[in-house]
């Protein structure tokens, strides 16, 4: 992995776990400071960035870092139901042993820490276990499509990720978590399809899910004072 590779992996996460907020200008002096490399990784790294569209840039502005809206977060999530619901129909139909086995374990590895921080989410859990949360979380959902054959499907379906991530590490962190969905719940019946071959009722469940996480980030949006007009 190169400096710039490097630079460009702490940056992204720095942006989706919320480190730096929504809007927040970018300032090369100080990214320099913060993470003691020079300009040019730096400038690579932010290119890369909003080729991704987590930051944006103005002439003789720099670069920020991009807003949260409800309106890109539905374009994220319906996007994410187009491609994730094909590359699951695909995993289902292609997928052999190892990939059931590494589905259940990725299951199994996300409901051992869902169950370690209470109902989805605990309030007040401290930031390393949030973060390894949604580790877990991220890697359950690439693990039902993983088997799709598409690398196309798998780059975009990542890209989406990172995306909604920005907005499920706000909700993380929100104290006014729903607590009445059981999450836990809908995994295991997406999984549970998954399983029985089912691409169907997989694809319809995995919908679902993601239309209900949607409503509740839209909620937290709205509750939070970022969405956009």
């Amino acid at each position: 992995m190169t400096l710039s590779d490097t630079v460009y992996e702490r940056l992204r996460t720095d942006i989706v776990q919320g480190r730096f907020p929504p809007l927040q200008p970018l300032r090369l002096e100080q990214l320099k400071r913060d993470y003691g490399v020079g300009f040019s990784p730096l400038r690579e790294a932010l290119n890369r960035l909003q080729g991704e569209r987590l930051v944006v840039s103005a002439a003789q502005r720099g670069f920020r870092v991009r807003s949260l809206s409800v309106a890109e977060m539905w374009d994220a999530v319906n996007s994410r139901i187009l491609i994730e619901a094909e590359a699951l129909r695909l995993s289902i139909d292609q997928g052999g042993d190892d990939w059931e086995a590494t589905l259940v374990a990725s299951f199994h590895a996300l409901s051992l820490i869902v169950q370690r921080l209470g109902t989805g989410a605990a309030d007040g859990a401290d930031t390393a276990a949030l973060e390894e949360l949604e580790r877990r979380h991220r890697e359950f959902h690439l693990a039902l499509i993983s088997a799709c054959g598409s690398t196309w499907l798998l780059d975009f379906a990542a890209k989406l990720n990172t995306e909604t991530e920005r907005y499920r590490v706000l909700a993380l962190r929100c104290a006014t978590l729903r607590r009445e969905r059981d999450v836990g719940a809908e995994h295991r019946a997406i999984l549970d399809a998954a399983l029985a071959r089912d691409p169907e009722r997989a694809a319809d469940l995995l919908d679902a899910h993601y239309r209900e996480t949607g409503h509740f980030l839209e909620q937290v949006l709205q509750d939070a004072g970022t969405a956009a007009s």
